[in-house]
């Protein structure tokens, strides 16, 4: 029963949700409710449905650049989203697990205190920040630091500064439990034979905190590959991430069968790095 528990889980949420979505992709698209016509009508017609399958929604993800581009796009605006919430995160995390005892629990709580409010909420709160003449414009000039508004809204940048926000404590928690669990005596050990700090966090603490590394960063880069909400708030005309245009395909051009294409391909897209990271476990554990 305990092993049934999750599998039954995945089952329901998971295998039964990506199969109607599948079964969506091979349909053809109709004006009528629901806005499709399915050709898989059961496994009678299986083979029916083989001899007539001819992937056209799939066809078209590769032929139109909008969708290939797009795809590339996130990955890249992903990527970049992860490699600094990892440069910001792991500092703070290092901070945060080498404080005394009676501070990480107030620290983690600064940490997680965001999620006590809405997502949305703290989007919209970046717009009021970054617009021209905003908070962010009327400090620096107050400072003198700029003397003209930066127009920061409604770029790519904007993206990643509401990204990185959005997503660093996924990346802060699993660095500090990390970090926390770290064996102290080692870094003594490494200092009592002459072992510089640098020398001493290089060969010690990086590769012990490797799990918490990847664990964060499969925490950022998956939800941010298909982020919807922040590109459309924050990003402008040329922030076209692959979560915008699957909205835009099931609620705009309500061409469902596309839009479940699109869906499918980018859940394999974000599979491939968890098999790495899967693997990239596996291996360490190996070779422990």
């Amino acid at each position: 029963m305990v092993v049934a528990v999750p599998y039954l889980w995945l089952l329901l949420f998971f295998l039964a949700p990506f199969a109607i979505v599948l079964r969506m992709a091979f349909s053809d698209a109709a004006t009528d409710l629901p806005p499709y016509t399915p050709h898989f009508e059961g496994f009678s017609q299986l083979g029916e449905f083989i001899a007539a399958l001819d992937l056209e929604n799939f066809k078209l993800l590769g032929d139109d650049p909008l969708y290939w581009q797009s795809y590339l796009y996130s990955l890249r605006i992903a990527a970049l989203t992860t490699l600094i919430a990892l440069a910001i995160g792991y500092p703070l995390a290092y901070a945060m697990a080498s404080a005394p005892r009676r501070w990480q629990g107030i620290l983690l709580v600064l940490v997680i205190l965001p999620f006590w409010t809405s997502f949305l909420i703290r989007v919209y709160a970046w717009i009021g920040i970054l617009r021209p003449d905003g908070l962010l414009d009327t400090v620096l000039t107050g400072m003198g630091v700029t003397s003209e508004p930066l127009r920061l809204l409604n770029t790519e940048a904007a993206v990643l500064i509401g990204m990185v926000y959005s997503y660093l404590p996924f990346m802060v928690l699993p660095l500090f439990a990390t970090l926390q669990k770290l064996d102290r005596s080692l870094l003594e050990a490494a200092a009592d034979l002459g072992a510089p700090a640098s020398t001493a966090f290089a060969t010690v603490t990086l590769p012990l905190s490797i799990p918490g590394i990847l664990a964060g960063s499969a925490l950022v880069f998956i939800p941010a590959v298909g982020e919807f909400v922040i590109p459309d708030l924050l990003g402008g005309p040329d922030t076209v991430m692959i979560g915008k245009v699957l909205w835009s395909e099931f609620f705009s051009n309500r061409d469902w069968p596309l839009a479940s294409a699109v869906a499918v391909v980018l859940l394999f897209v974000l599979v491939a790095p968890l098999a790495l990271l899967q693997r990239a476990r596996l291996t360490r554990g190996g070779a422990a």
